[in-house]
């Protein structure tokens, strides 16, 4: 799955099954049939292992899209909306607390955008970031087999917007493997975290990705910092049409220290939403094309609801 934009941990979804493997087969069984027996936790194992294949193989989609991002942190509210784009992800900000920009700010959001389009090294060094960030959460993705131990947890009914409303979704209870070794600091906020992994098993997908930290977690053998036991994240995911499965909410909520003396506060909740896709082969210029045509077409529909508004006021 290809990163999302400002990702602060890289604990992003992740994507399920591909492949028809032996623990999938029995899995769906379990779903499908009240009398099945529950799969055993090596059942389970097979079943994530399968997925993680797959991850690794839908990560290469060269699919893009448009849609829209609404961050809610203390400070307050943002909507920004963005385009994938080839060359990188191309991304402007149209609302703060709900309230459109002001005209001076949206100018100085277009410039920014003409700036980097018109600078191919900025865009190369911006292209490179999004890769490095892409290429930490898939060794998360890949660790997911050997850090945790999965146990079968019941079923649950697929909500509306999450792909096909009314399937029944798998859900597995995960905890850290004693066994593993976090090779990298990428992987390490594993070795203190549990939670649960919500599965779409017709769809071959994970729903829902929501994960405690149960305690203290050091990275770096607790000289670059920690994280406080209580930390949680939450991401979810849906089917945005074709086939193609995108992250629709993430929520961050983490404190801890860097370097031994700085703190560190991470509280965030995003929605991403209104998912259209773009041709696969959009330059980052046409990219920003698409996304000042949408801005105007949002300053538009505001305008019009601001008049209606004010003629039912009279």
């Amino acid at each position: 799955m290809r990163s999302r934009p400002e990702m602060t941990l890289q604990v992003a979804v992740v994507v399920l099954l591909g492949a028809l493997a032996t623990g999938l087969n029995i899995c769906a069984v379990a779903v499908a049939s009240a009398s099945a027996s529950a799969p055993d936790p090596a059942s389970c194992l097979e079943l994530v292992r399968a997925t993680v294949a797959n991850e690794v193989a839908a990560n290469n989609s060269t699919a893009k899209h448009m849609f829209r991002d609404r961050k809610q942190t203390a400070q307050g509210s943002q909507i920004r909306l963005y385009v994938e784009t080839r060359d990188a992800m191309a991304g402007i900000t149209v609302a703060y607390n709900d309230k459109p920009l002001a005209p001076r700010d949206m100018q100085g959001e277009e410039h920014r955008l003409a700036g980097l389009a018109g600078n191919a090294e900025q865009l190369r060094r911006k292209h490179l970031q999004e890769q490095e960030n892409a290429e930490r959460s898939m060794r998360i993705v890949k660790a997911l087999p050997d850090s945790f131990l999965y146990q079968y947890d019941g079923e649950e009914t697929e909500a509306a917007g999450a792909g096909d409303p009314g399937r029944q979704l798998l859900r597995l209870k995960f905890r850290p493997n004693p066994a593993y070794q976090p090779p990298t600091h990428a992987e390490q906020v594993l070795v203190g975290m549990d939670g649960f992994l919500v599965i779409d098993p017709v769809a071959h997908r994970i729903v829902r990705m929501d994960g405690t930290l149960f305690k203290e977690v050091a990275f770096g053998w607790g000289i670059l910092g920690h994280l406080d036991k209580g930390g949680r994240f939450l991401v979810e995911q849906r089917d945005v049409g074709n086939g193609c499965w995108e992250v629709s909410h993430m929520f961050l909520s983490f404190t801890g220290k860097i370097l031994l003396f700085k703190s560190i506060a991470m509280k965030s909740d995003e929605v991403f939403s209104d998912f259209r896709p773009v041709p696969d082969d959009t330059t980052f210029a046409q990219g920003v094309e698409i996304l000042k045509a949408e801005e105007v077409k949002l300053a538009q529909n505001h305008g019009a609801e601001t008049a209606t508004s004010d003629t039912k006021s009279h």
